[in-house]
């Protein structure tokens, strides 16, 4: 029986960066790009993790102020396009995946 390879934190990324389709406006200055970190434990509290894994939109609402860089405000995410939206739940979703699983979906898309 081979031994099934154990992933370590060094096959799974702490890091995404996406860059907006429409920038956030602060004042005058634009965001344009944000960095989302793998949440740890403590910023799940009062979640529930299949809800974020489900793309909630009221789940992304809570999370992403706590993970975000810089820190989106829930105004913030409010006006977000939605395909932006999207790009921030499939990344959140993508820290809880598998490595196995996010093989199987590069290549059921081709990848």
């Amino acid at each position: 029986m081979a031994d099934a390879e154990i992933p370590t934190a060094t096959t799974q990324p702490q890091t995404v960066t996406i860059t907006l389709s429409s920038p956030i406006m602060r004042g005058d200055a634009a965001i344009s790009q944000v960095t989302i970190r793998k949440p740890k434990a403590g910023e799940l509290r009062n979640l529930k993790v299949e809800e974020l894994f489900n793309t909630d939109v009221n789940t992304l609402f809570v999370v992403l102020p706590r993970i975000t860089m810089p820190t989106l405000m829930e105004s913030d995410i409010a006006g977000l396009d939605t395909e932006d939206l999207l790009e921030f739940a499939g990344a959140v979703k993508g820290f809880f995946m598998p490595p196995a699983m996010k093989a199987a979906m590069v290549k059921a898309l081709g990848g």
